[in-house]
């Protein structure tokens, strides 16, 4: 790998870090850098995986306040992501590196629409929560969840917002509290799956590590400008570059 493409595989982790401070949907810009400097798609997505986890375990600590008041929720749902984390990274593991080729597109078109659509869908899934539910609608949501988990280890973009649609399902509302249990469930979800992707060695380790850096200081950056900046301009400039970035991976 060149000088040049380490440089932008720093500078597009440095960016997603930031991206993900403001508005979420920072994989759409580091797991297509890696694509397009040529690390095979499954290790790509393994060392974007192992990246950028190591910002979404600091920002745990963020939230102690608001996850001391949810240690039922904390139980319940770690258990099933951790379970639903590990499976998806053993399937993508073995998964046919020309077959996970072949799914790129298609994953990246349903994580930028499930990016695109997530005001509207946590907002119906919070009316549709609503309603309470018994015990019977709670075990079908947590099956729900643990195919997000199971999503989550194969490929990843897009679980936070799918996880807060799901806790939304189950009627919270504290958007505190259900960000705090989405960063720490995603933390899990990615880190059971790091956990197998360097034990399988298809993690790379000198980029994984450079791109760590980049992320950490973009996260540290866009956590300070946050305030200044309209999250949904972030949020458009997401949608526009992962929707072209979609129609390059089809068409290449």
């Amino acid at each position: 790998m060149t000088m040049l493409e380490l440089a932008l595989l720093f500078v597009a982790a440095t960016t997603a870090g930031a991206i993900n401070a403001v508005a979420g949907g920072g994989s759409f810009i580091s797991f297509p850098a890696l694509l397009l400097a040529g690390v095979p798609p499954i290790s790509a997505n393994a060392t974007n995986t192992t990246a950028l986890w190591p910002g979404s375990a600091a920002s745990v600590g963020a939230y102690r306040r608001e996850l001391a008041h949810q240690r039922g929720e904390i139980i319940l749902f770690s258990g099933f992501s951790l379970v639903g984390g590990l499976l998806g990274a053993l399937l993508l593991l073995r998964t046919r590196e020309a077959v996970f080729e072949q799914l790129i597109p298609y994953l990246l078109l349903l994580a930028t629409v499930v990016f695109a659509i997530s005001p509207w869908l946590t907002r119906l899934a919070r009316q549709l929560g609503a309603d309470g539910g018994g015990w019977l609608k709670r075990a079908g949501i947590l099956g729900l969840y643990l195919a997000i988990a199971i999503y989550g280890g194969f490929f990843g973009a897009g679980l936070g917002i799918l996880t807060l649609a799901a806790l939304a399902l189950l009627g919270q509302e504290n958007i505190h509290e259900m960000n705090a249990l989405k960063t720490l469930q995603a933390t899990l979800v990615n880190g059971v799956a790091v956990a197998a992707f360097v034990f399988a060695g298809v993690v790379q380790w000198p980029v994984a590590l450079l791109m760590t850096t980049g992320a950490i200081a973009g996260g540290y950056g866009g956590a300070a400008i946050a305030r200044r900046i309209d999250p949904r301009l972030v949020r458009a400039g997401v949608i526009v570059l992962s929707l072209a970035l979609t129609a390059y991976f089809f068409i290449r």
